[in-house]
């Protein structure tokens, strides 16, 4: 599934047990900050990066950012219900 989005500010963090998810950068900033990892990608117009299943994950747009997400259609595009404490693992 293709999702067109239109983002400015943060998202919680989160991970999706069964689907890798895809972001694609149309317009703007993006970043995606990887919790295992301790770093942050930052995407600009007509990069892209893949994140892994399982992998807790937040998204943030400093500025008003579109974006391509392409991702199975049993992402929910709202999260797990995950916080800013962590994700909510099941």
């Amino acid at each position: 599934m293709v999702r067109l989005g239109v983002m400015q500010g943060e998202f919680h963090w989160h991970h999706h047990d069964e689907e890798d998810e895809f972001f694609y950068v149309v317009e703007g900033r993006f970043l995606i900050d990887l919790q295992e990892e301790g770093r942050t990608v930052e995407l600009i117009p007509r990069q892209g990066f893949s994140v892994p299943r399982g992998m807790v994950h937040r998204t943030r747009a400093p500025e008003r950012t579109v974006i391509l997400m392409f991702e199975g259609a049993g992402v929910i595009p709202t999260g797990d219900g995950g916080n800013e404490l962590g994700p909510a693992r099941r």
